[in-house]
């Protein structure tokens, strides 16, 4: 297990105190669940390539031929 130092400001660290008084544990643990949810977290780069996978799974049918020949495409009118 990591150790750190983070440095506040003295009025942030007396409300962080009472606040985790009133949750009955200690500034350091606040501090630590907060880091584990904050890491834990999906990032958005992980997000976007989800949503791709799940949009590539649910186009599996497309063609991008359409099935139709080289002449049909430049017929002409006549």
């Amino acid at each position: 297990m990591k150790n750190i130092t983070v440095s506040i400001d003295d009025e942030i660290y007396r409300r962080a105190r009472v606040r985790a008084a009133e949750r009955d544990t200690s500034v350091s643990a606040l501090v630590r669940r907060y880091l584990i949810e904050i890491a834990s977290a999906e990032t958005e780069a992980e997000a976007l390539k989800r949503e791709e996978a799940r949009l590539r799974e649910s186009i599996s049918d497309f063609r991008a031929g359409g099935g139709w020949s080289r002449d049909d495409l430049h017929a002409r009118r006549s």
